[in-house]
Formats: structure tokens, C-alpha cells, sequence
């Protein structure tokens, strides 16, 4: 499962770390909010509503924060903007820990989101262009599955700091610890290089002279048709991941009547279902193809969230239905990296990666801020359920509308993927 990464030289290796330890640390940040949602509903009298829209925010400036930052590593290099966007997002999580109101909270967490979505793109676009192109599937996925180590990692931090800290300080040493991540720029910039396709395209074309026609390259005639379906397809994986998780650990307290730590043992069967779900999803992308292996996971998201929440399970239930519930949760958003990577020239590529994989975030931000709301006239179960199919039925819309791109060399940057034509033998150059 894990061959390749015998298989890759050094300097893979610490560009696979880099990645890896980018995307945990911003997991990290984004779920200690969820994880502490019934704190701040008790500390600042919010309601539902109000948690929804916070997060509904914060997945809008990620969207912004995707495209400016994808654009940023088109101009600067993904190396050194990989560095901006995690000091960004550090700052803002470690500042939310001083708020004393419902706005001031509104205005850091956006900001975080902004650093968390610049990083994910300037990220993916260097792990890419830096692999070799027939493990990019497997590592692509393996570098998402640092989301479920994240994720787990702010449930323990979460689980020690509410045993050893009142509850209504507790929620703000846990956001206190979100500086720590500014540290891995450190090791990037000691460690990790500029892929040679980046550094070549400098040399031949440049810096843009214009960030703003940068910005907007994505939208030029030969690429419109793919931002378009790339850009519904982030809202449909995004939408369906954030109406489940962001509710998820709210679900098992209200509703199954869980205590936090019991929620965090469910949660850790889900966590750990999510990690395998993204290394599987790698491996399928690498064999099936890429819109293939897109509708298998979700539709059998579809299914199984449906279960999760309308079926009357008993706890024991629950627990084994978790498992893949996470797993397949994982396989479109670890589809998404080598998938949208593969469908831009290099020239524009941060700005296209950072777009389709943020801009779904835009409109995915009603998912979580819905489902708090119309959970005010029905159970949260039933809220998270129909949002969720909705969404992950718009995925299935996309990735009919997109080519297949397995095996698209990065290192061309004439071609559009729009003009190859599915399973051409073009498309596997």
C-alpha cells in the first residue's frame, strides 16, 4: 500500500512531509471549532444558527483564500506562499482565544479561514508537480488522509484540555494552542524546494505582469467549461462533508444524548474510517480513474449518511456504521487533489486548484448554516441527512461533466484538459 514511498527520492519525501504536516495542522484548526460549538453556545448565548453561520463564513473566506493563495503560488511559487498561509492561519486561530463576543468571533474565524484555503491550494499544487506522475494518486490521497490525522489529533487535544481546564476557559487554551502549527515553516524553508516545472515556467514566461489577469485565467474560453463543473464539484464534496461533520459531534450529544468523551470515542472510529477511506481512495484513483472512483464514493456517501441518521440504530450500531460513514466521506475529497490539478497548464494552475477545491466552499457554506436552521422546525438528524444528499448529488452531476484525466503529464502547458477527450491516449501522455 505504502511501496511508493520506498520508491521516492528525498526530496519527494520532505515535499510529501511538508504537505502532509500543512493539511493536518489546518484539519486541526477547522475542527477544534466544530469540536467546541456547545462551549461557545453557552459562553455567548448563541443559537444554532448563529454556530452555523460562523462556519458558513469561514468555508466562505477558505473559497477566497483558495483562489488568492492558488494565484499567489502561480506568481511567487507554492513553496513561499505554503509559508504565508500557515503563519496566516496560526495567527487568527491563536487570536480567537481572546474574543469576548459573538462578532469578534465571527470576524477571527474568517480570517482563519482565508489562511486555511491559500494553504490547502499552494499545498496540493507542490505535492503534484513535485511526485512523480504514476504515484500521484496514491500520494495525492495519502496527503489528504493528514485531514483524519488532524482531526484526531484536536480530539485528543480537545479531550485533555476539557479534563484539565473548566469548561468555560477550556475552549479558549484549546484555540491558544492553534500558534503551534507557525513552527512548521521552519522546516519548509530549510527542507523543501520549488518543483522544477515551477521553476522553468519562470524562467520561459515569468511573472504575470497583472495578478487581477493571473486571477482570472481560469475563466479564459479553452478552461471555462472546466472551471465551471471543477467549481461544482468542490461545492458538492464540500457541502456533504460540512453538513455532516461540522453537526456531527452536536448530533451525538443532543440527539443520542452522548457525553463529550463518550462522542469522542464514536468520533474516533469515524476519524480513523476517514484516513483509510482517503489511502483506498488513492490507490482506486490510480487503477479506476478519476470520475469513476468520484461517483463510487459518492453515492455510497449518499447511502450511508441516510442510515446514519433516519435508521433507529441503537448505539453499538452506530459505532460500526461510523466506520464507513468516514470511509467514504474521504474518497471525493482525496479524488479532488490529483483530479483538479490534472485538468489546468501549468501556467494557471494554483489559481485553478485553489478555485474548484475553494470555490465549492462558497455555496457549501449554506450547507452547515441550513442545516442549524431548518434543525429550529426538525430533529438534526433529519437536517444533516436531506442537505447532505443534496449535496453529494451534485458531485455526481460534476464529475459526469468533467474528462478523465489519469496519467496527464504537469509538465505541458499548451494542452487544457478541456480539449482531451475521455480515455484518449492524449489524455494519458
Amino acid at each position: 500500500m505504502f511501496s511508493w514511498y520506498r520508491q521516492i527520492t528525498s526530496r519527494e519525501r520532505k515535499t510529501f512531509w511538508a504537505c502532509f504536516g500543512g493539511w493536518s495542522l489546518d484539519a486541526l484548526e477547522v475542527q477544534m471549532f466544530g469540536l467546541a460549538i456547545p462551549a461557545l453556545i453557552a459562553a455567548f448565548a448563541l443559537s444554532k444558527g448563529d454556530a452555523g453561520l460562523i462556519s458558513g463564513v469561514t468555508l466562505v473566506t477558505s473559497a477566497l483564500g483558495g483562489w488568492v493563495g492558488g494565484t499567489l503560488s502561480d506568481r511567487y511559487g507554492r513553496v513561499r506562499t505554503l509559508q504565508w498561509m500557515i503563519l496566516w492561519f496560526s495567527f487568527f486561530t491563536f487570536l480567537s482565544a481572546f474574543v469576548s463576543g459573538f462578532h469578534q468571533l465571527l470576524i477571527v474565524k474568517a480570517l482563519q479561514g482565508f489562511g486555511i484555503g491559500g494553504e490547502w491550494a499552494a499545498g496540493a499544487v507542490l505535492m503534484a508537480e513535485t511526485i512523480n506522475p504514476k504515484y500521484r494518486g496514491k500520494v495525492m490521497g495519502t496527503v489528504q488522509s493528514a485531514w483524519a490525522v488532524g482531526w484526531g489529533l484536536a480530539v485528543g487535544v480537545f479531550t485533555l484540555i476539557y479534563s484539565l481546564v473548566p469548561q468555560d476557559m477550556a475552549w479558549r487554551v484549546m484555540f491558544i494552542v492553534g500558534l503551534l502549527p507557525s513552527f512548521l515553516i521552519i522546516w519548509v524553508r530549510r527542507n523543501v524546494e520549488e518543483p522544477d516545472s515551477f521553476q522553468r515556467l519562470q524562467k520561459e514566461q515569468g511573472i504575470p505582469q497583472s495578478f487581477f489577469k493571473s486571477l482570472g485565467g481560469i475563466f479564459r474560453p479553452e478552461l471555462i467549461r472546466v472551471t465551471l463543473f471543477g467549481g461544482l464539484l468542490g461545492l458538492g464534496a464540500h457541502g456533504g462533508y460540512h453538513a455532516v461533520m461540522t453537526w456531527l459531534p452536536t448530533f451525538l450529544k443532543t440527539e443520542r444524548n452522548l457525553s463529550v468523551l463518550n462522542s469522542g470515542g464514536y468520533l474516533a472510529v469515524i476519524i480513523f474510517a476517514f484516513w483509510c477511506g482517503c489511502v483506498v481512495s488513492g490507490l482506486l484513483i490510480d487503477r479506476i480513474g478519476r470520475r469513476k472512483n468520484i461517483l463510487l464514493f459518492a453515492l455510497c456517501c449518499v447511502v450511508t449518511v441516510q442510515c446514519y441518521v433516519f435508521l433507529p440504530l441503537t448505539n453499538t450500531q452506530m459505532l460500526f456504521l461510523g466506520f464507513p460513514l468516514g470511509f467514504f466521506a474521504a474518497g471525493i475529497p482525496a479524488s479532488l487533489g490529483a483530479f483538479f490539478n490534472e485538468l489546468y497548464p501549468a501556467d494557471v494552475r494554483g489559481a485553478g486548484v485553489g478555485f474548484c477545491y475553494n470555490f465549492g466552499r462558497v455555496l457549501s457554506a449554506v450547507f452547515p448554516f441550513l442545516v442549524g436552521h431548518m434543525s429550529d422546525s426538525m430533529s438534526l438528524g433529519s437536517a444533516i441527512g436531506i442537505d447532505a444528499g443534496i449535496a453529494y448529488g451534485v458531485a455526481v452531476l460534476a464529475a459526469l461533466c468533467l474528462p478523465e484525466t489519469r496519467g496527464r503529464s504537469l509538465e505541458t502547458t499548451a494542452q487544457p484538459a478541456s480539449d482531451v477527450a475521455p480515455g484518449s491516449e492524449s489524455a494519458r501522455a
